[in-house]
């Protein structure tokens, strides 16, 4: 890219987005889907896409050695700036690289991981068959390929919800739409990444949802009693109840976004 279309975004989106009560939730949630399938450390994990670390970051505090792997300078600024309050015995164990997803296979010199991440990055790429087929060359055998991607047969939720009754109509036969940033993205489903995934010899291994409950609210507005006195959120319960969400049918399925984790051939 000639720009870089995250340095307005980057601190709506790491201070902001991730800030609040739907961002650490996704955080804790895909951190424990992770820690059920990854190779015990200190393993190897490449995140590509990884921005500011929120999802490798706990990994290297878990002891895994993790290179994060972003084609924007804007984030990566945030990344060496949360690296830097990190412990020395962590920030040994992170590794930034500036590029794209697609060029993975050059820019980490061919070395192959235990764990290959890529978080909510394929809704910001038109076309994902370059990147899923780095992703895939990226993994060792037995290695694990993590994807968090838009689901396309939720997208009339959100503008129902907010009572865009003409908006949620079309939503049902959309394969995007604009983002809570501001930003176009585009959307997958289960199927058709597993498809693609098996193409380059990537057996699905578990699917999990990923904000339902909390994404169809805004859990960071103060809500009291008739007195407008605040109540607080109780985190952990918030957690828990998406965690198991993540984990059961129907709910999982009706998740804003996907969790799709597969295991590469031997």
């Amino acid at each position: 890219m000639s720009s870089d279309l995250w340095a307005g975004l980057a601190d709506r989106f790491v201070d902001g987005a991730y800030a609040t009560t739907k961002g650490r939730v996704r955080t804790f949630v895909l951190h424990q889907h992770l820690r059920a399938h990854l190779p015990a450390a200190p393993a190897r994990v490449l995140d590509v896409g990884g921005g500011a670390g929120h999802q490798s970051f706990p990994l290297a505090r878990a002891g895994y050695h993790v290179t994060l792997l972003d084609a924007s300078p804007a984030m990566l600024a945030k990344a060496s700036q949360r690296l830097a309050e990190e412990p020395a015995e962590v920030r040994d164990r992170v590794r930034l690289v500036p590029g794209r997803g697609e060029d993975a296979v050059r820019l980490v010199a061919g070395q192959r991981f235990a764990a290959v991440l890529c978080h909510g990055v394929l809704m910001y790429v038109e076309d994902p068959a370059p990147l899923l087929a780095a992703l895939c060359e990226c993994t060792e055998a037995g290695g694990i390929v993590s994807i968090l991607a838009l689901n396309a047969d939720t997208l009339a939720v959100r503008p129902a919800l907010e009572h865009r009754w003409a908006d949620a109509l079309a939503a049902f036969d959309a394969r995007g739409e604009r983002g809570v940033l501001g930003v176009d993205t585009r959307a997958d489903t289960v199927e058709e990444l597993t498809e693609q995934l098996r193409g380059h010899g990537v057996a699905p291994l578990a699917r999990y949802g990923a904000w339902l409950f909390s994404d169809w609210m805004d859990l960071d507005t103060p809500v009291g009693p008739s007195d407008g006195a605040p109540t607080g959120v109780d985190l952990d319960a918030v957690a828990a109840v998406e965690l198991e969400a993540s984990r059961r049918d129907p709910y999982r399925g009706m998740s804003r976004v996907f969790h799709l984790l597969g295991r590469r051939a031997n």
